[in-house]
């Protein structure tokens, strides 16, 4: 799979606001990790993303993508009142939305939530093993193995653990 296929899924508002936005971001070098629209009065565009090349995500890079993907959506219009625009980092924490965030997490506990219940359940918690274009992996407290068809994965994302930190720590610098 290439990184062009491995884009967070959307439906609706959001997928139209993914799609308009994908292209801009690409060209200024970041992925998008999510677009999620919130609030009925005045909604708020929430645009997460990460840098292609994976350095640390900066308020810099927050002020790039404001300023491009606001000018492609007000072109684009796709919501039709006023609204409001927010991008941040990933963070931590982050949503998993991608087969390449269940690879580079793998080995970190995550949280994961269906919207079809599979085995009796919507809710999971364990340990994060990879995905593919079709299926999350993970391994839940008891030991068992389970894959998810991605398409049914309501939301995903990583549990804020001492590991999880510790993996995700700048590297010392040296002088």
């Amino acid at each position: 799979m290439n990184d062009t296929d491995d884009q967070p899924r959307h439906e609706g508002l959001e997928a139209r606001i993914a799609d308009a936005i994908l292209p801009t971001l690409g060209q200024l070098g970041y992925e998008l990790v999510r677009v999620q629209v919130s609030g009925k009065e005045t909604p708020t565009v929430q645009i997460m993303a990460d840098r292609a090349d994976g350095a640390t995500f900066t308020v810099e890079d927050c002020e790039a993508i404001s300023h491009a993907v606001g000018a492609v959506l007000d072109v684009a219009d796709p919501i039709k009142s006023e609204w409001s625009l927010e991008v941040s980092s990933a963070g931590i924490d982050r949503p998993l939305t991608r087969a390449k965030d269940w690879n580079r997490f793998a080995g970190h506990v995550a949280t994961l939530e269906l919207a079809i219940p599979q085995d009796g359940r919507k809710r999971f918690r364990g340990i994060a093993l990879g995905a593919d274009a079709d299926v999350a992996r993970m391994r839940l407290d008891d030991g068992t193995e389970i894959a998810f068809p991605r398409t049914n994965i309501r939301k995903a994302k990583l549990v804020l653990t001492d590991e999880l930190i510790a993996a995700t720590a700048a590297p010392p610098t040296e002088n």
